[in-house]
């Protein structure tokens, strides 16, 4: 297992470390000066050499790339163009909407897999109905989902709200910055309805497509189980359903599901950004978009970082939690 972890860990150093060398070279031959762009359009062409000098983009470049390597190291992300603040501290305000958002999407993702996939290999009623909806679900783009779902429980219906995190003024405001929590510890239990009828719409349109691939693959994984030698055992010996299907199929069918779900947790954060920006929620979806048009690329390399670190190191979690349920994967 140690040596799984040590594996684990040494390929997500490797990918952080092309990663950053390829923001680097992006970064270098991205369009627009970006010193001009933080002198502005009316800055002279002495002004903007001075600037390039102090800040080192004449310097060789390998001296360039090991000075940003080692600003990231000690989480220097640079200076936003566009707000003229470190970009660490603008996506220390934006995270946490962002986190929140993905953490209770990918929870009812999970959710939803697991009763598709158990409602359809046991074959319960309206398992067939589940299925459906989750296909049709997951094989529409996230955005018509979003749009799809703003026209029908935001305007026709009027159930759900569509914008921002909160419609309260006086919002929990820390010291987390995930809403949720900050109501939990201020004990504002008014402000915790709202913010999750907030969080409900696009919260659901970001896990339907993660839900139908992990039910998809966890229901074969079951599937292939149940038809295994051990668990006609257990039923023949007379083991309830209830307990042959926890003690003895999805703990041996949880292995393929969890990789699926590593991946979709990447993809997932991919897919908040589009649906970030169709709900207008304040977290990197909205940072990224603001920045973009500007060409404010120390901010866009800053949240492509971010979500890659998070990618990695979810994944990594995912295959020491699958060696740990099937242990010969270890070996």
């Amino acid at each position: 297992m140690l040596t799984l972890i040590a594996k684990r860990v040494a390929a997500g150093a490797l990918i952080m470390a092309i990663l950053t060398a390829v923001l680097f070279w992006l970064q270098r031959f991205a369009t627009g000066d970006p010193v001009r762009t933080r002198l502005g359009a009316g800055a002279s062409q002495d002004v903007v050499n001075a600037a390039r000098e102090q800040l080192g983009l004449n310097d060789p470049v390998a001296v360039q790339y090991f000075r940003y390597v080692g600003g990231i190291l000690h989480g220097d992300l640079g200076m936003s163009l566009r707000t003229g603040r470190p970009v660490e501290a603008d996506l220390a305000r934006f995270i946490p909407a962002t986190a929140e958002l993905t953490f209770i999407a990918f929870v009812l993702a999970i959710l939803l897999a697991a009763v598709f996939a158990v409602a359809s290999a046991l074959r319960w009623p309206g398992g067939r109905f589940l299925r459906a909806l989750l296909t049709v679900g997951g094989a529409i783009p996230s955005f018509l989902v979003a749009i799809a779902g703003i026209i029908l429980f935001y305007k026709h219906l009027g159930w759900l709200p569509v914008t921002g995190r909160t419609s309260m003024a006086n919002a929990p405001n820390g010291p987390t910055g995930i809403l949720t929590i900050d109501a939990l510890l201020s004990g504002r239990f008014d402000a915790l309805a709202d913010i999750w009828r907030h969080l409900l719409l696009p919260s659901l349109v970001l896990a339907l497509g993660p839900a139908l691939a992990i039910g998809r693959v966890l229901r074969s994984s079951i599937l292939v189980t149940l038809a295994s030698d051990h668990v006609r055992t257990a039923r023949s010996i007379g083991q309830s359903e209830v307990s042959v299907m926890v003690r003895h199929v999805l703990r041996n069918s949880v292995g393929p599901a969890l990789s699926m779900a590593g991946l979709q947790l990447g993809l997932m954060f991919a897919s908040v950004l589009v649906v970030e920006t169709v709900f207008a929620w304040p977290g990197l979806g909205q940072y990224v978009a603001l920045s973009i048009p500007v060409d404010d690329f120390p901010a866009t390399a800053g949240v492509v970082l971010v979500l890659a670190a998070g990618y990695v190191a979810i994944n990594t979690i995912v295959d020491i939690l699958q060696a740990a349920a099937d242990p010969r994967i270890a070996t």
